[in-house]
């Protein structure tokens, strides 16, 4: 704790003296230097585009070697130059923003299904801001670690802490977005990243003269909020879908203590049994058809299954969605001639470029991982930050009955009782605006809420960086 609050400290110092003065014309030289280096020219298979795009590397601790990757697509709208500036996490841990906030979610481009070539995302955000894809911690996606002891000391505070320190040197590389409105979103395991990370902000900007991290909000998704809520609200999820049995919801209740630090070996016992009666689903989305292994399929035998499934799914889930959108972008992100355009692998990672990482993602690995994010959000809420939390109803495993539960601890009071808002003619989902923060479902989303619902996501995100309530109509 002592050498973090050191590192931190020291940070303060150094980003204070340098940014409350002008930058120097041999600054901003180099700032301009490293950015001609980070453009990409052009993408494989891109589609021709009238943004800007940047990704490279950035330093977050020079005695191990860590660096964490970052891929910047500027707004394709002509007043991209006062759009604000939005950072997407990914969480997991050891998942990349770059495979899925960017490849599949909320970015302006798709992958074809055989990583040949892109297509442009017609519900991009870059539309309405300046969008910012970060895989952190090292070792997730392109992002690395010279010292491979780095990975039994991951955790929930050094991700924070680096999460900071690459902000930093990165606003030193981009002058042009210092003192820019900033936000930050993200999903699932990223509710942890993302208000820790805006906490950190928050106490950089206290402590500096004239703060060059202009933290307006955040916005998370499906988030991992509170661990004992988090694991009720699951089972009642499962059981109020007619996921599990009454035999096994009983048996859970009767033997799972949800506010113990581990579950026993009575209530692990219960909820695998309870998991054997899911069949073999998409727990993040239980609704649509699951992502077949090549070897059992082929895409006519996949095309045959969505219209047998035709009949019983919403025509605007089978019209947008394809379960296997993670494998195309393993395929093209591992294409050399991808990852020289990206300035990505530069020192050329002896495995495999992959969606989420087996180095980070073992829970054993990560050293630190709060119980609760609920602290944060009352300390955060009590500044005035804009804060939104979503939710896909149709996802399982971060389901929208945790993060009701979560919030429901927050007691917070109601300034806009609960109200259907609304996609086009469609009923979006449900929300209720409380005093602090807002909450919203997104109605037939599952955990990745922009790749079920890109129309409404989109509309979330308009309505969020304008501080206004969604639409009713």
């Amino acid at each position: 704790m002592i050498r973090t609050h050191l590192i931190f400290l020291l940070l303060v110092i150094s980003s204070t003296s340098s940014s409350s003065t002008p930058l120097s014309p041999s600054q901003s030289s180099s700032s301009a230097r490293e950015q001609e280096e980070d453009r990409i020219k052009a993408l494989p298979g891109q589609p021709k585009v009238g943004f800007s795009q940047f990704s490279g590397y950035v330093t977050v601790n020079e005695s191990h070697g860590r660096s964490l990757f970052y891929w910047l697509t500027e707004s394709s709208s002509p007043s991209h130059h006062t759009r604000p500036l939005l950072l997407w996490l990914n969480g997991g841990p050891g998942c990349s923003s770059i495979a899925y906030g960017a490849s599949e979610e909320i970015g302006p481009f798709r992958i074809n299904k055989t990583g040949s070539n892109l297509y442009l995302n017609n519900f991009s955000w870059n539309t309405e801001a300046n969008l910012l894809f970060l895989d952190s911690p090292a070792g997730v996606g392109f992002s690395y670690t010279n010292t491979s002891s780095d990975f039994n000391e991951t955790g929930d505070e050094r991700t924070a802490q680096e999460n900071l320190i690459f902000l930093m040197k990165w606003m030193s590389r981009f002058p042009q977005y210092q003192y820019r409105d900033f936000y930050i979103a993200g999903e699932s395991y990223a509710g942890h990243y993302v208000p820790q990370l805006a906490k950190k902000i928050h106490e950089y900007n206290k402590a500096c003269n004239k703060p060059i991290i202009n933290l307006k909000g955040f916005m998370v998704g499906n988030p991992d909020m509170d661990k004992n809520q988090d694991r009720l609200g699951s089972i009642m999820y499962w059981w109020s879908h007619a996921m599990i049995s009454d035999a096994s919801y009983n048996s859970i209740l009767k033997n799972c203590n949800f506010t113990a630090e581990r579950f026993s070996r009575e209530c692990n016992s219960a909820t695998n049994n309870a998991a054997a009666d899911f069949g073999d689903i998409d727990q993040y989305s239980i609704y649509t058809p699951k992502c077949l292994p090549q070897q059992q399929t082929n895409q006519a035998k996949f095309m045959q299954m969505k219209q047998r499934q035709a009949s019983v799914l919403p025509r605007w889930i089978l019209a947008e969605y394809d379960p296997c959108t993670e494998s195309y972008a393993e395929i093209y992100y591992n294409r050399p001639d991808v990852q020289q355009a990206m300035h990505a692998n530069r020192t050329a990672i002896p495995y495999r470029w992959t969606a989420c990482s087996d180095f980070v993602f073992q829970n054993w690995r990560w050293r630190d991982s709060d119980n609760s994010m609920l602290p944060i959000y009352k300390e955060l809420i009590a500044t005035g930050l804009r804060i939104w939390v979503f939710s896909g109803d149709t996802d399982s495993v971060m389901p929208v009955t945790a993060t009701r539960f979560s919030l429901s601890k927050l007691n917070l009071p109601v300034k806009t009782r609960w109200y259907p808002w609304y996609s086009g003619d469609q009923v979006g989902g449900r929300t209720e605006v409380y005093d602090g923060l807002t909450f919203v479902t997104v109605r037939g989303a599952g955990h990745e809420v922009p790749l079920f619902q890109p129309q409404g996501a989109l509309i979330l995100l308009r309505s969020f960086l304008a501080g206004k309530e969604l639409p009713r109509s």
